[in-house]
């Protein structure tokens, strides 16, 4: 039997030695149809508790489908205590976004809207989907939540003050980009965290001045240019790894 598997699937579903897993029809459909796997073919599974597990196809149709797990491959890594916040862009944009922080280690995507926030809606499923492919693409066995669109005044009225909020703020552009140093030893390394991300229009005056009142906000510069969003999300999520996440 093959035990050398390249196709990851996330699976709504306990895993465990002997577990049985049935697949919906559009996990079928790209395991099947696609990708041209059949009976003893093998699959790797995660469902962002019980890590990675090596299966085998034991069952396969045109409408769905059954795997069986034999033996857990990696074990459940968690990311950092990390949330983005963003203001939700042009689609494809938007999907660019979501799709690099669950690749980049957030635990939890949060849009938001501003006061110049061009999108008044998402269609959360369809950015919960988008977060799943991308950890099914890059080995991830945790796959961040992606919450519905929220008012930034809205959110920061229900702000838990332990979680530092790193705030890129694009009027500091030319700056240093390092987190201050009393920044970094207020939240600590092992504290929870969020990176904000203003819209395209920027943040409004009165947003700024109430990021810079609250005591856990911090603003930062991204470099000596002003970066697209989709860019700042990118640039900023780096910056913070690099200087207080997994990636030191």
């Amino acid at each position: 039997m093959n035990t050398t598997a390249k196709i990851r699937l996330y699976v709504d579903h306990p895993l465990g030695a002997g577990q049985c897993v049935a697949l919906d029809r559009d996990q079928a459909h790209y395991l099947f149809g696609v990708m041209r796997q059949g009976t003893g073919a093998p699959v790797l599974l995660f469902n962002g508790r019980d890590g990675e597990w090596l299966a085998h196809v034991t069952q396969a149709g045109k409408r769905g489908g059954e795997v069986t797990c034999e033996a857990q491959t990696r074990p459940l890594q968690m990311p950092p205590d990390l949330w983005l916040l963003f203001a939700p862009i042009k689609k494809a944009r938007t999907d660019f976004i979501v799709e690099k922080a669950a690749e980049m280690g957030a635990a939890r995507i949060c849009p938001v809207q501003t006061e110049f926030t061009n999108a008044e809606r998402i269609r959360q499923d369809r950015l919960q989907a988008h977060a799943i492919e991308a950890a099914e693409q890059c080995g991830g066995t945790y796959v961040p939540e992606v919450c519905d669109l929220q008012k930034l005044d809205r959110l920061l009225e229900g702000w838990d003050a332990d979680r530092q909020l790193m705030f890129c703020d694009e009027a500091l552009t030319g700056r240093s980009s390092a987190l201050a140093g009393s920044a970094v030893e207020k939240g600590g390394a092992d504290g929870p965290w969020a990176v904000l991300i203003g819209p395209e229009g920027g943040f409004s005056d009165a947003e700024r001045a109430r990021l810079r009142d609250l005591p856990f906000a911090h603003p930062v510069s991204l470099g000596p240019r002003i970066l697209r969003a989709d860019t700042a999300a990118v640039a900023a999520l780096t910056l913070w790894q690099m200087q207080l996440g997994d990636w030191r």
